[in-house]
């Protein structure tokens, strides 16, 4: 809503970054609290969590790009310095990176996925809060009291009501932390939390483009970019969940 927080020294200090340092800061916490607690190393939960960073920064990106491709070609520099990213870049980009530094490293992939999984919904949860006080990925306009109206200066339009997709994303986001960790605590359903992330974000994500008004975020036929991604990974969630459960009911069987 109101992005430029304060100055210092000459630098503006932002509300959008400052909810996604906070969010990356929590996402540490709630990673390093799930490897300890069920023994994993933290220390290498760290360095995972850099490598998702970096990677997953380096995919959301470069899938702006493609999204965008005509306007990248016409200025290639305008689209790689704006603000622009797609979030299911920096989710592929990130579990990409994770599954390479378990496989280099020797650890188990499964284990330290669905230790950190948690703690990647915690963090999207702080950044859609970013989102809402620069006014990027807002809704469609409303005439419902359940509105927002963004001032002068944001990303989003200036004084008309606008559904609150930032918040209700954010919401959401928190709401499948609390889950996730739900399913990764008991020792039954551990090993299915990281195929749970991918079918409840997926679906939220799916559902909450409907709400959206910005329209650079690319389309493929009738559908957002996001959520002809969401279709994908819902399927490649469910399919695995689904192939795991086959895999313990044969092995009931074999014993």
């Amino acid at each position: 809503m109101y992005n430029n927080w304060f100055s210092i020294f000459g630098l503006t200090v932002h509300g959008y970054g400052v909810m996604i340092g906070i969010g990356i800061l929590a996402g540490f916490f709630l990673a390093e609290r799930n490897a300890k607690r069920h023994g994993l190393d933290a220390n290498q939960v760290d360095n995972m969590v850099y490598a998702g960073l970096v990677f997953g920064w380096i995919m959301a990106k470069a899938v702006f790009v493609f999204v965008n491709w005509q306007a990248f070609l016409a200025d290639p520099l305008s689209v790689l310095g704006s603000s622009g990213w797609v979030v299911y870049g920096g989710i592929i980009g990130g579990i990409a990176a994770v599954y390479v530094y378990c496989r280099i490293r020797g650890f188990s992939f499964p284990d330290y996925f669905n230790a950190m999984i948690p703690a990647v919904a915690l963090g999207q949860g702080f950044g859609r809060i970013g989102c809402f006080f620069a006014g990027c990925c807002y809704g469609a306009e409303t005439q419902s009291h359940f509105s927002l109206i963004f001032p002068q200066g944001s990303l989003a339009p200036a004084g008309v009501r606008l559904i609150p997709t930032q918040l209700l994303s954010s919401f959401g986001d928190f709401v499948l932390c609390l889950i996730l960790m739900r399913i990764y605590e008991n020792e039954e359903t551990r090993n299915t939390t990281g195929f749970w992330y991918l079918i409840l974000y997926s679906a939220g994500r799916f559902l909450i483009e409907f709400l959206r008004g910005d329209i650079e975020r690319g389309s493929v036929g009738p559908f957002s970019t996001s959520q002809f991604i969401s279709i994908f990974v819902f399927a490649a969630g469910l399919a695995m969940l689904f192939r795991l459960k086959a895999k313990k009911e044969k092995e009931k069987m074999i014993v």
